[in-house]
């Protein structure tokens, strides 16, 4: 009796496990999400964009800060590129995790050292920093959701 108590122990044990793992890696994200990921994005970057177009910079000044904004989607996209492949056993080198993290952290610095030292009110300071995280966010979200999507298609077919 103690052995079949135990091994139903075991059964119910693996299918938690089971269930604990399907439900990590098995919900699709919902149409609503993908789509308000992509509008932030949208947003977020025509936002930045449309303020740098109607500002009263030189044109080098206006191209440091759009040069940050691919910088930083650029790196929070490798970040979570990254992260996913480490969480899904696909082999990511230390280094080039480290570096994803750091060109992400230099490009918020950047933005910020570039605010910090601009001669523009506090209002478009702050206007250029929210969009700026804005579409950071946004950008990490549409990764993920293509990431999901895929995954999960993929585990479909197999």
């Amino acid at each position: 009796m103690n052995y079949e108590t135990t091994v139903s122990l075991d059964e119910k044990s693996k299918t938690s496990e089971t269930k604990k793992k399907l439900e990590i890696y098995d919900q699709k994200p919902t149409p609503a999400f993908i789509g308000a990921s992509w509008s932030a994005l949208l947003i977020g970057m025509t936002s930045y964009c449309i303020g740098l177009w109607n500002a009263n910079m030189q044109l080098n000044e206006k191209g440091y800060y759009f040069t940050i904004l691919l910088f930083g989607l650029f790196s929070v996209i490798s970040v979570q590129k990254a992260v996913r492949d480490k969480l899904e056993d696909i082999p990511v080198t230390d280094i080039y995790y480290s570096i994803s993290w750091f060109t992400t952290v230099a490009s918020i610095v950047l933005l910020v050292i570039g605010l910090w030292n601009a001669d523009l009110m506090l209002s478009e300071k702050g206007f250029y920093a929210m969009s700026f995280l804005l579409s950071l966010f946004a950008a990490i979200a549409v990764q993920k959701n293509i990431r999901d999507v895929q995954y999960i298609d993929r585990s479909c077919a197999e």
